[in-house]
């Protein structure tokens, strides 16, 4: 009887076992690396295969444009300075584990009329981790070019001011394994270095694309175009130490 007990208990640890195989094969299965796809595809981006985080009401997918109409109060802000927390601005991802690549992107906000309203690129990993980059309204006059990275639930901003009047910018974003740099263009052909920042968070695994958002009393649409992924432009680190 024991024999024929201990016989049942091992045909039921193989089974549970081949099962859980079974789930984890079908876990990888399930993920799509869209930088390796995009890569092999000559780097374009199949905009249907991108995934919402907050899904905005109002937008719109035309061809190889997205058109996202911002919504009053959505931001992207932790604590840092202004002692609040704002995480609810819409944003459009891909997946990838893939370490060494470069996305770019093309915004027109033409329409953006108020403070801080921004577009741009971003990686978001979660409310605690991620970074950004975009062009925020000011006033009439100037408005800031910047960045955000947020580490651990804490943001920092490193800004330029640029004239008013700029209402188109090409961002490129690169990573290279845990390391990430943000660059602007105003053409798509030279870009400008504005930010390298390392995230501990961002190792592995990560989704990064779109964002806009209208933190105050405002909305406007936000056009993003000409988006694609290539080999990665941020080349590595020639060795060279100071002197």
């Amino acid at each position: 009887m024991r024999k024929n007990y201990v016989t049942m208990l091992c045909l039921a640890m193989m089974l549970v076992a081949c099962g859980q195989q079974t789930k984890q094969k079908e876990t990888t299965m399930e993920f799509t690396d869209q930088v390796k796809e995009a890569l092999a595809d000559g780097g374009r981006i199949a905009l249907d295969s991108l995934q919402w985080t907050r899904e905005p009401k109002d937008y719109e997918v035309k061809g190889d444009t997205i058109l996202i109409t911002t919504a009053p109060k959505t931001d992207l802000w932790q604590r840092t300075y202004y002692h609040f927390q704002n995480d609810n601005a819409p944003v459009l991802q891909m997946k990838t584990r893939e370490k060494f690549f470069s996305f770019v992107v093309k915004t027109d906000f033409t329409g953006s009329h108020h403070r801080f309203d921004q577009c741009g690129i971003v990686m978001y990993l979660g409310s605690e981790n991620w970074l950004k980059g975009s062009v925020e309204y000011e006033n009439e006059e100037f408005q800031h070019l910047g960045s955000v990275v947020t580490n651990n639930g804490y943001s920092d901003w490193a800004t330029t001011a640029i004239p008013a009047e700029v209402k188109t910018m090409w961002y490129r974003f690169s990573r290279r394994e845990d390391d990430y740099c943000i660059e602007c263009s105003s053409d798509g052909q030279t870009f400008s270095q504005m930010r390298v920042c390392h995230m501990p968070a961002a190792a592995d695994e990560i989704s990064f694309g779109i964002y806009a958002c209208s933190p105050e009393e405002s909305s406007f649409t936000a056009i993003f175009s000409d988006m694609r992924i290539t080999e990665c432009a941020w080349k590595a680190h020639d060795g060279q130490q100071p002197d």
